[in-house]
């Protein structure tokens, strides 16, 4: 890809600003901990055991102070009840990794880092953009350090799509809707025995709380958003001042891939997991996390695919894509608290942003890390896409999931309309979001 002088020019700022904040981040780390040993760190997290304790192993080999750091993998379904009762039997770890879609479950366990250890300029200046979810309301500093960030891609099968005379994967929403009457095989009695990409249904898109988002986010819904006296509700776009409203709009859009009655049909509830299909050949897309590349190069070393950034839409002026980002949190009862600071400001040190990557799969969320490219096109757009991730402060996930499944199963199926599907999905966000 050809650089600009402009785009050099600003690349070259931007690095540099990030530079400079990372050496503020990581002077005013030391000078405010009193403490130079990590000493014994135990993190509960859930990314990969495998990956992170391979990673780590990467990391002491350039940080030898970071070798009693150790990792154990929780399930994220029941990681809030498990901290809380290691706090209450004083078995608390001293850091626990986990993305924004856990935040509001975890917040009433967690020691917020104080802006006066860690200020709002230096966070800014070292952190890609998502990394502000991680915020407390009201000036309170911050609940985690950010760490790596799995943002949402689109893989393409390069067999399929040539062999239809196809030459590179979608861009656009548009272009991607326009292949599917060249792509998607259909018996006389719509049956489907190999489709485009995996929407329109929900239970068996492997990652539609993703793709949802991504939707909404670029359509301008914010999805979820502080109210007055610092209450987080849901706002899926049910409102327009003219036109169709946002929301409807996402839903119309998203759900028309599973209409047998439109030409865009390529998808339905009776298909395998999304993951599965594409694993197995079945499927010219599949709209997924770049971490997932790992997953498909050792599943099946002979399928061969290629990453691009999600679509956007054909008139979008900003890119914006759904991003799980992963940030290093003190819980309370943590016994090594500056240890465990020291640890998450090491970790998210360019050195070891290098190896925790690489290992994983993710993107580093350290802007330093992110001003050049990596040499592997999978890493490169996992790299370019963590600049503009976006995410929003959910109920915890399997809660999100099944609203998100009604308000999808409602309208595909005609027992609600768009406007109705849409109100009751937010209500029950927001009345989710109030329990916290």
């Amino acid at each position: 890809m050809k650089v600009s002088l402009f785009q050099g020019i600003l690349i070259g700022v931007f690095a540099l600003g990030a530079l400079i904040g990372l050496f503020v981040f990581s002077n005013y780390t030391s000078k405010n901990t009193g403490n130079t040993g990590v000493g014994t760190v135990v993190i509960w997290g859930t990314l990969p055991g495998s990956a992170m304790k391979a990673a780590l192993a990467d990391v002491v080999k350039k940080d030898t102070s970071l070798k009693s750091v150790s990792y154990v993998q929780k399930d994220e379904a029941t990681l809030p009840s498990d901290l809380a009762a290691a706090i209450a039997t004083g078995a608390a770890p001293d850091l626990v990794l986990a993305s924004q879609e856990n935040l509001e479950s975890l917040a009433k366990f967690l020691t917020p880092i104080p802006l006066s250890t860690l200020s709002a300029n230096t966070f800014q200046n070292s952190f890609v953009r998502e990394g502000q979810i991680f915020t407390v309301p009201n000036g309170g500093g911050f609940y985690g350090v950010p760490l790596l960030v799995d943002p949402l891609v689109l893989f393409s099968n390069p067999t399929i799509l040539s062999s239809d005379g196809i030459v590179k994967p979608p861009a656009t929403w548009e272009a991607l809707t326009g292949l599917v009457p060249n792509v998607a095989v259909l018996t006389p009695t719509k049956q489907i025995t190999r489709g485009l990409v995996a929407l329109g249904t929900y239970d068996n898109v492997h990652d539609a709380r993703g793709i949802l988002s991504t939707l909404f986010f670029q359509t301008g819904v914010p999805v979820a958003s502080y109210s007055l006296g610092g209450i987080l509700s849901a706002d899926l776009g049910a409102s327009a001042s003219a036109g169709v409203p946002p929301g409807q709009a996402v839903l119309n859009f998203y759900t028309q891939f599973a209409d047998p009655s439109k030409v865009s049909y390529t998808w339905n509830g009776s298909l395998p997991d999304s993951e599965q299909a594409f694993l197995a050949g079945d499927l010219a897309l599949y709209l997924g996390y770049a971490s997932e590349a790992q997953y498909f190069s050792t599943a099946n070393p002979n399928l061969a695919f290629e990453v691009t950034p999600v679509p956007e839409p054909a008139a979008a002026t900003a890119k914006t894509a759904y991003g799980l980002i992963y940030a290093l949190m003190i819980p309370r009862g943590a016994k090594n608290v500056s240890g465990a600071y020291l640890a998450a400001t090491a970790l998210a040190g360019a050195p070891a942003q290098s190896a925790l990557a690489s290992d994983t799969g993710l993107a580093p969320a350290t802007l330093t890390n992110l001003a050049a490219a990596p040499p592997d096109p999978t890493a490169a757009v996992a790299y370019s896409e963590a600049l503009y991730a976006a995410g929003w402060l959910s109920p915890a996930p399997a809660d999100t999931d099944s609203v998100f499944s009604a308000m999808i199963g409602n309208v595909i199926s005609g027992r609600s309309t768009l406007t109705t599907a849409l109100s009751t999905a937010q209500s029950s966000l927001s009345a989710l979001l109030q329990q916290q």
